[in-house]
């Protein structure tokens, strides 16, 4: 085992090996609050003080206040780089990256990554720690690990036994409630240049629709999704919608399309695992989106243990109105005087391509931050079991309303020299819009079909 694995996490994936389908006990959920944080991270610091422990977090009961709640203020505007990971000091630093981004600064030598002082900013309201304090007695997986059964809203497995468990935590991670978010998606070729795609997009669980959730109605559902282009002009008026269920299997993504040109709404199965996406150049597959989503039914999922990593952290520059997207993005990558990383604790996931399913990928390997269970890292491989790509999630704690998101996500592609960054909103009037009050009919056929004219 890497010696990176903590001695803990290790003895974790032994001692569950043959208990992945089975509840929480009493005993561990009373870690929860001494040992473990509301959502299972390790309370704790490290032993070389590198990573502090965790105090619950910058959250909406403390003085730190912003005018926009989605585009908060820095907290950490001040703060200077401990030091700046290169090509030329990557073998003092590489026990704490991904295979991917060591592949990155050997392949950049211009690339660079600054690292900052830890701040274990994560925290979410007291409602959701207590559903996910409910959950790990109650939530089981089903049909072999690709659907729940006694889930309510968010984090199913605070105190995971497998890799399927940590994923599911990423899947249904508490983003918000209901949020709209206006923002740009931008492709940059090879040699750096590039053309924006404009869109906006609409995320609700049902628990936080108008009315709340109707068990009849949102059978099944995890969340709904709305998104709508509005430029360029090729794009313009393509809108997609999605009813993400929480057992794929039994019963499928419900994905429709309107488009512009042709002027109907149509059923998209394609809609999900490398299906493609609009618009990104096939920078990005569907279930690229989000760092990961959709059913996990085709892969193999091996909970490695726990790594210390270098990751994206508290990354308010990306919010930046002051920095234009000429600013953050160059060829090759992002611009490495904007970037922030930070070293984390996170959950590392081997997902394997089962026999006889097919993918783009044939692994891949997720960096699961344990404070707030998103993806924060992913390194993905062809089916020669070549690194190919590389995806980094911007964390941001929009503290005002007590969620952990990103500001955007970006796919270097490590063959082409191509990346992909979406949810950038430095050049947009506004970025993402919080408790927005949503009806269920918003999100029906028709409504797509009024969207789109």
């Amino acid at each position: 085992m890497n010696k990176n694995i903590t001695i803990a996490s290790a003895l974790l994936v032994s001692l569950f090996a043959s208990q992945s389908m089975a509840k929480v006990s009493n005993a561990e959920l009373a870690k929860i609050g001494t040992e473990l944080t509301p959502i299972g991270a390790e309370m704790a610091g490290n032993a070389a003080g590198t990573i502090p422990a965790w105090t619950g977090g910058l959250n909406s009961s403390g003085d730190l206040k912003s005018k926009d709640s989605g585009r908060p203020d820095h907290p950490f505007a001040d703060e200077k780089p401990l030091f700046i990971i290169t090509k030329a000091n990557l073998e003092q630093y590489k026990e704490n990256l991904s295979a991917g981004q060591i592949a990155m600064l050997n392949k950049y030598p211009e690339f660079a990554m600054p690292v900052y002082k830890t701040h274990r900013s994560a925290a979410y309201p007291q409602s959701i720690y207590d559903i996910a304090k409910k959950n790990a007695l109650n939530t089981e997986l089903v049909a072999g690990g690709n659907g729940l059964t006694n889930f309510d809203t968010s984090y199913p497995f605070i105190i995971p036994k497998d890799g399927n468990e940590v994923i599911w935590n990423h899947l249904t991670r508490y983003r918000g409630g209901a949020a709209k978010r206006f923002s740009t998606t931008i492709p940059v070729q090879k040699n750096g240049s590039f053309v924006p795609l404009i869109l906006n997009d609409t995320l609700v669980w049902p628990e936080f629709l108008v009315g709340g959730r109707d068990n009849k109605k949102d059978d099944n559902i995890l969340f709904y999704y709305l998104q709508q282009f509005t430029a360029p002009a090729i794009y313009t008026g393509t809108a997609l919608l999605v009813h993400d269920t929480v057992d794929q299997v039994k019963d499928a993504r419900r994905a429709w399309v309107y488009n512009s040109g042709q002027r109907r709404v149509r059923r998209a199965p394609n809609v999900a695992y490398d299906g493609p996406a609009t618009g990104v150049e096939g920078l990005r597959v569907t279930d690229d989106y989000d760092m990961y989503n959709g059913a996990p039914d085709r892969y193999n999922w091996k909970l490695v243990g726990k790594k210390e990593l270098y990751i994206p952290y508290n990354s308010y520059n990306m919010l930046n109105t002051d920095l234009s997207y000429d600013d953050l993005l160059q060829q090759g990558h992002m611009t490495p005087e904007h970037l922030r990383y930070e070293l984390h604790r996170v959950w590392v996931v081997e997902a394997t391509l089962k026999e006889g399913e097919r993918h783009i990928y044939a692994k891949r390997v997720f960096h699961i931050d344990e404070d707030s269970w998103q993806a924060s890292v992913i390194d993905k491989y062809d089916g020669r079991g070549q690194l190919w790509r590389m995806s980094e999630a911007h964390g941001v704690q929009f503290y005002d309303v007590d969620t952990y998101w990103f500001a955007n996500e970006v796919n270097y592609d490590l063959d082409s020299g191509r990346y992909l960054v979406t949810g950038l909103a430095n050049q947009e009037p506004k970025f993402l819009k919080w408790g927005v009050k949503l009806k269920r009919k918003e999100f029906s056929t028709s409504a797509l079909r009024r969207m789109g004219r």
